[in-house]
């Protein structure tokens, strides 16, 4: 699917990944592309081509009000974390922390249960989950659950939402403002955290945002997961 003169719903579209992933979209001609988050004001973009919308995954009805608002569209993508993620070790973890990992899992079925009816039957949906899940390591328990699930659910629902298209972008360590680290201990946080991988560096989140353009444009995938992860599962 070419993205000129397309409706497209970005969710998660005010930062990092999404931000960069709507920057593309407009470049590619798109005819209207919504970037909604829980806090839109965040984008200083202005092209009349930009819609920004305020909702929160989690909550249900308004989910259900802004699809109704939006209408017919083309593409469905979300990059959004649906809020808090626990990290370090299992046995010392905040259950509610563990719990609320899988808010993530949630905004994506919330998401796709309520804006499938107005997605076009030739449209499809783009989903970012994460390399933790393809292969978790120390610390990352709650975050390789979420991401486990996540994939699952996309496995599980390909052949229901055919012949509309459901792929899933799996990024590795990402330089994002999701991180508030700074400086030195910015540079050394992600030097430390891609030392073993096959590509020695943080992604950026434009490298991420091309994934998900390609799984949006690329006809002949679905239900499977692209890595984005400068060369973690084989690290």
């Amino acid at each position: 699917m070419k993205l000129k003169n397309k409706k497209v719903i970005v969710f998660g579209g005010t930062s990092g990944i999404g931000l960069e992933t709507i920057k593309l979209i407009l470049q590619n001609g798109a005819s209207k592309v919504y970037a909604i988050s829980r806090n839109p004001t965040k984008v200083k973009i202005k092209q009349k081509q930009l819609i920004l919308e305020k909702a929160d995954v989690l909550d249900e009805n308004s989910l259900k009000s802004l699809f109704k608002k939006i209408g017919k569209y083309d593409v469905l993508v979300s990059t959004a974390t649906g809020g808090e993620r626990a990290v370090g070790p299992f046995l010392k973890m905040n259950m509610q922390g563990y719990r609320n990992s899988f808010h993530k899992l949630w905004g994506y079925a919330n998401v796709i249960r309520y804006g499938i009816k107005n997605l076009s039957k030739n449209g499809n949906v783009v989903l970012v989950s994460g390399s933790p899940a393809r292969k978790p390591k120390p610390g990352f328990v709650a975050v390789s659950s979420a991401g486990g699930a996540v994939e699952a659910f996309v496995r599980a629902i390909t052949h229901e939402l055919a012949p509309i298209r459901i792929n899933l972008i799996s990024p590795g360590v990402i330089d994002t403002p999701m991180s508030p680290l700074k400086g030195k201990a910015r540079k050394d946080f992600y030097k430390n955290a891609t030392k073993d991988n096959i590509i020695k560096r943080a992604g950026t989140a434009n490298e991420v945002a091309k994934a998900i353009i390609f799984a949006i444009e690329n006809e002949f995938i679905t239900g499977t997961t692209i890595d984005i992860d400068g060369g973690w599962i084989l690290s």
